[in-house]
């Protein structure tokens, strides 16, 4: 098999011509014949001034080649498109699957042996994992890292938990505007991603449970030294596997996924998650079995005391020992043969892991911040595909809840009337919003964090039973049901939801259920349009709206999953 500069030659006819061509090009940038023989490393440049969370992006790439050069490799770096969860119009979402695509191939048409993402904010990490599943070349991802914390008025703050506690309150009208905006400037204290267990920090964490991420790396803060250290080796190591042709798919295996799953309950994280690694194992010809990650949850205590559902940050984390120190505590509950690209199993590294005296970021199974799994899958006549719902940050008093549905049918929708004083809403009632799933926004927005109306925050109201097609950002919290499947758009059973049906949540069954007889459901159901791309859409995103599935295959477009998946992990 080829390699380095003789690998993917672009084809004029002739293979030799292009070698020539393609060293006469290289060598105007002063590379030398010594340096054009070594082990070729992509790095992956996610940085972009649209992307404050990877402002570290070019110490990192330094130190990534650093590594590489010491590792005797040739790093050559390269950009890809760049994802930020505030400066993506609609969302990143949207977009994640062509980073992913863009990624991919990127892998494929430039010669590299091995390649190392940089990764970090939300969807960024999970597009590369797609490529990198898909490709399958040897791989290392590097988190760009959370952010560290600072205080405001006395108390700590952490993007974005924080910031949604205190928006309600400035909704609610008890901040005025002035401590908003000095929250404004307190939140986001330095480059690097939210710093508590959202997405970003998720993902981190499960990429590095799979494998495919160096020991401790989840966790490291942004601007801490220990980061940059962190890249340097991940680049002698890419080095290392580029020479022993160790591919990703050496780490992507059923059990390394079952593992992520079962850390993602330790976790409590983030509900996206599940949508993004169903996408990366279908990517590798293995279908989630969504009642099957339930499962694993009843055994799986929360164990890391990070907001939303606890009360620390990510520096905490990392100063108790990291993820290493969690996957100790739960080693039972793990396959501890699989490999990690440091070259040593999971056994091995839990063996060597370094707690914290005395820390308090993560919990001992006897004593854990929720007794089970902090995610649950739910089923009923509303979520026939299935929902989830993050019971770790929900109110307890809600989990089992019946409420008379309030309607909104679309994200506008919500934005235009819950603030109308004239709303008929109580706080028992469900609130519904529709229309914001995988082809119904399109994209799947954040949105499913439908705010609490305006006049009943002001009367004390905190939490509220929600339900929608759409996502919620991991750093939120509530008793909210999310990722109805299949979604009202394509015609799901939420889109026959009419503002003063009867909805039952009870989460202890798994269930989530419209007191509507068949009878009155089947008539609705006539009276709904087939679904139909507009006419006016095009390119990436008639391409999105045609081939998206839904919430349980990962949002993935159809055509990129093998053609062989098989159910279960």
């Amino acid at each position: 098999m080829s390699t380095g500069m003789r690998k993917g030659l672009t084809a004029y006819g002739d293979p030799e011509f292009s070698l020539f061509l393609r060293k006469a090009f290289i060598r105007a940038m002063g590379y030398s014949d010594e340096a054009l023989e070594r082990p070729i490393v992509g790095i992956a440049d996610t940085g972009s001034d649209y992307n404050p969370c990877h402002g570290t992006a070019p110490q990192l790439v330094e130190a990534i080649k650093r590594g590489v050069l010491g590792a005797g490799g040739l790093p050559m770096v390269f950009p890809t498109v760049s994802l930020h969860e505030s400066f993506a119009h609609p969302t990143s979402m949207y977009l994640r699957n062509l980073m992913a695509m863009d990624t991919e191939e990127m892998l494929r048409a430039q010669p590299m042996d091995a390649v190392v993402a940089i990764g970090g904010c939300d969807k960024t990490i999970p597009a590369q994992l797609m490529a990198i599943a898909s490709v399958d070349l040897p791989a290392i991802v590097v988190p760009v890292g959370p952010m560290l914390t600072t205080t405001h008025d006395g108390e700590r703050l952490g993007a974005c938990t924080d910031c949604r506690r205190l928006w309600a309150q400035y909704r609610a009208g008890t901040i005025d505007a002035a401590a908003i905006g000095a929250v404004t400037g307190r939140l986001a204290p330095t480059a690097g991603t939210c710093m508590v267990m959202g997405t970003a920090s998720t993902m981190a964490a499960v990429t590095e449970t799979l494998g495919l991420t160096l020991p401790g790396g989840a966790a490291i803060p942004a601007v801490h030294g220990e980061r940059y250290r962190h890249a340097e080796l991940s680049g002698m190591r890419a080095v290392a596997l580029a020479r022993e042709g160790t591919k990703a798919s050496r780490f992507l295996t059923r059990a390394s996924f079952r593992n992520a799953f079962r850390v993602l309950h330790c976790l409590g994280g983030s509900t996206n998650a599940v949508i993004h690694l169903t996408a990366v194992a279908r990517r590798c010809g293995i279908e989630v079995d969504l009642d099957e990650f339930d499962a694993l949850g009843e055994l799986t205590p929360v164990l890391v005391n990070l907001k939303p559902a606890g009360e620390h940050y990510m520096e905490h984390l990392h100063e108790a020992g990291g993820i290493p120190v969690l996957l100790r505590e739960i080693a039972d509950l793990l396959d501890t043969s699989t490999p990690n690209v440091s070259g040593q199993t999971l056994a091995e590294i839990v063996a060597g892991a370094v707690e914290a005296k005395g820390q308090t970021a993560i919990r001992r199974r006897a004593n854990p911040v929720y007794a089970k799994g902090g995610l649950r899958v739910l089923r009923g006549n509303l979520a026939p595909g299935g929902a989830l719902i993050k019971e770790s940050a929900a109110t307890p008093s809600l989990l089992r809840h019946e409420g008379r549905a309030v309607v909104f049918e679309s994200v506008e929708d919500v934005v235009n009337r819950i603030d109308d004083p004239a709303l008929d809403i109580r706080a028992d009632d469900v609130i519904v919003m529709r229309n914001a799933g995988p082809k119904g926004h399109p994209g799947m927005p954040e949105a499913g964090y439908v705010p609490i109306p305006r006049k009943l925050a002001r009367e004390g109201v905190k939490d509220m039973v929600r339900v929608s097609d759409a996502r919620m950002s991991g750093t939120a919290f509530g008793t909210i049901v999310l990722h109805v499947t299949p979604e009202a758009m394509v015609g799901g059973p939420l889109a026959l939801v009419e503002t003063g049906d009867r909805i039952v949540l009870d989460v202890p069954a798994r269930r989530i259920d419209l007191l509507v007889d068949e009878a009155t459901l089947a008539a609705r159901r006539a009276r709904l349009a087939p679904y139909a791309v507009p006419e006016e859409a095009r390119g990436y995103e008639r391409l999105l709206l045609e081939t998206i599935e839904q919430a349980d295959r990962g949002c993935d477009f159809g055509f990129m999953a093998p053609r062989k998946v098989t159910r279960g992990f």
